[in-house]
């Protein structure tokens, strides 16, 4: 990319962050779910920070430990005494009525996992719990399911459109990279041989109906798959990859990485990792004719008439060896 050096006005265009860091990981608990750490708590990557329930219902219950009873508290049943209805053993404390303890019950399920080292910051039964985390995250935009942890396969270019074909048995354990878009066949083979998770740009309404119906059986089912997730860098439209992503998306192949959805992003857990950063003056169309195209910053263009006879403050972005292209501000973002 052709610079010519600091041009006026690059610092009006709309910043978008690629990596950031350190993290602050929230997991979400439903109610019913709990939590085998504390504040302050040491976790290495793997070990268990809450219990997984499937099916989750209410139950009441008679009695509760007395005045030291409180939402959010964990419930046990006496030996040879169960709740009311559905014979749950134990659960967490919702709501007191009637002289009645309502719980939240459920099956055991497969335990919620780190997927990185850190420091337990924070723990709110029924809501969720903090991790601190030197990790960095290269930052998307949504995450479906998840959390998931695997070693990092660059499946196809940033262009790349991934079928169900290409995806095999060899992918197992994986968090593949399958470029600007993904079909719904494919996100269904991949979670069938093991995948562990999908970095895409772009993922259409129905293929996210598709994860979300998956992820649902499969919490259902008594023996659950392993974890699996999906990061959407862009949203539903299917666009290349940013270049200032897939730089760190081909610098991490082979490394260990975890997607989580609180920030949505791809962590990457060793801190000393250097990682390439955006290029000097680019920019990024995100809307338009020339959605998806980059360039390099020319220069303020003042107010430009486009279609539809509408007048806006316009930037100048080169695209290649072209000559200068008048593009809205609004419709440009660089990276930082």
């Amino acid at each position: 990319m052709n610079v010519e050096g600091p041009q006026p006005g690059y610092e009006l265009i709309r910043p978008r962050r690629v990596v950031a860091g350190p993290l602050e990981a929230r997991f979400r608990l439903r109610p019913g779910e709990r939590p085998l750490v504390g504040p302050g708590e040491a976790v290495v990557r793997g070990a268990p920070l809450a219990e997984r329930i499937r099916d989750p219902r209410t139950a009441v219950v008679a009695s509760a430990g007395g005045a030291s009873a409180k939402p959010g508290s964990w419930w046990t049943a006496a030996p040879g005494r169960r709740s009311r209805g559905d014979g749950a053993e134990q659960g967490e404390l919702l709501f007191r009525s009637g002289g009645r303890w309502r719980i939240a019950a459920g099956d055991p399920a497969q335990p919620l996992e780190a997927p990185f080292g850190g420091i337990v910051r924070d723990v709110q039964p029924g809501t969720g719990l903090t991790l601190r985390t030197p990790a960095r995250g290269l930052l998307g935009l949504d995450v479906l399911a998840g959390p998931s942890t695997g070693h990092l396969h660059v499946l196809a270019g940033r262009d790349g459109h991934v079928r169900a074909s290409q995806i095999d048995v060899g992918a197992a354990g994986a968090i593949l990279v399958v470029g600007s878009h993904v079909d719904a066949e494919a996100i269904t083979r991949a979670r069938a041989v093991g995948v562990r998770g999908i970095v895409v740009a772009g993922l259409g309404v129905k293929e996210r109906r598709e994860v979300v119906a998956s992820e649902q059986r499969s919490q259902a089912g008594a023996h659950g798959l392993p974890p699996f997730a999906i990061l959407v860098l862009e949203g539903a439209i299917g666009r290349p990859i940013a270049s200032p992503f897939m730089a760190v998306l081909e610098v991490l192949e082979g490394r260990m990485v975890a997607i989580i959805d609180e920030p949505a992003c791809l962590a990457i857990e060793d801190p000393d990792l250097e990682l390439p950063r955006p290029a000097p003056l680019l920019v990024r169309v995100t809307a338009g004719p020339l959605a998806g195209f980059e360039g390099s910053w020319a220069g303020l263009a003042g107010r430009h008439r486009f279609a539809g006879n509408v007048l806006l403050e316009a930037g100048l972005v080169r695209f290649g060896g072209r000559a200068p292209v008048a593009v809205p501000l609004g419709d440009l973002e660089r990276f930082v």
